[in-house]
């Protein structure tokens, strides 16, 4: 009977300890969620602030309280008349569009080589590509400045296409851990039927990859909409007409135009959030296929 009741008492003791750590751990991300969303909330309700001083004119960032005792839309028209955000805007759709059409099929069709041919020098090229992978991309910076400026193209918003476009295929890890997943059996029986490695790659590898497309294009899309660094070196300040989004936004606080304008920091809390409508609307759309993409990739490669 003792050894009996030794068993529950244990087995209570464990269950316990289980009960404790899994609330630990819920307060743990409720804490984290609450230091994650705090300054974006704040964004927001800055973005809709519309209170006046004695002189009749928006309050910026200096306020008293958290949340604003007046909203409106006041911040987001000043944005769109007062600013070049709209053709910010359209400069970072543009760059943002060509460079994830170009950085995909590269990203797709290096993965597409390196799971299902084999040839010399592919282990070495792995390796290398690998060892290059752990290196920021930013590190390369001024070497992209040089070439660009030797050829001409510093200032442009080809160059920021190219910069964003140009090493994509080294980040093909992940899809071609997907396209690890399709068997071999019917890459040869393609083979065997005469299709060339383009019509395998557009017949076969492309219709069932549909996770692993999206995740490519989502991750090709959001680096260069987000991206600060290397557009503000390639495209400088010169040209205002020639920002994205991001550094136009800096230059409106910080940079040439930057004024004394009290309001400034609130109509860059209206151009941040409708820069983040896209982004969250294409991963709450497509989180599904996100999700599919990044697991089978990681789990395979």
């Amino acid at each position: 009977m003792r050894n009996g009741d030794a068993k529950p008492k244990k087995f209570k003791s464990v269950k316990r300890q289980e009960q404790i750590s899994t609330i630990s751990g819920y307060v743990t991300l409720v804490i984290m969620s609450i230091i994650w969303l705090y300054p974006i909330l704040w964004i927001i309700l800055s973005a809709f602030r519309t209170e006046k001083n004695d002189q009749g004119q928006l309050i910026g960032i200096v306020v008293s309280n958290y949340f604003p005792r007046a909203i409106g839309f006041d911040n987001f028209v000043n944005l769109f008349n007062n600013t070049l955000f709209p053709r910010w805007f359209m400069n970072t759709l543009f760059v943002s569009v060509i460079s994830f059409v170009i950085s995909t099929t590269l990203t797709l069709s290096v993965a597409y080589v390196m799971s299902k041919l084999k040839f010399k020098a592919r282990k070495s090229f792995l390796n290398i590509a690998l060892i290059l992978g752990m290196f920021p991309g930013f590190m390369s910076i001024i070497a992209i400045y040089y070439i660009l400026k030797a050829m001409n193209l510093t200032q442009t918003l080809f160059a920021l296409i190219l910069a964003y476009s140009a090493g994509a295929g080294l980040g093909f890890y992940v899809a071609k851990g997907f396209f690890d997943l399709i068997p071999n059996s019917l890459i040869e029986s393609a083979r065997l039927d005469g299709a060339t490695n383009f019509q395998i790659f557009k017949k076969i590898i492309i219709p069932l990859s549909k996770p692993i497309i999206i995740y490519t294009a989502l991750l090709s899309f959001t680096g260069p909409w987000m991206d600060f660094i290397f557009a503000r070196v390639i495209l400088g300040e010169t040209n205002p007409e020639l920002h994205t989004v991001a550094v136009g936004l800096y230059s409106m606080l910080y940079g040439s135009q930057s004024t004394v304008d009290p309001n400034r920091f609130t109509m860059f809390a209206a151009g941040s959030v409708i820069v983040a409508i896209p982004i969250v609307a294409l991963f709450l759309s497509m989180q599904k296929y996100y999700v599919e993409g990044v697991t089978a990739g990681a789990v395979k490669g």
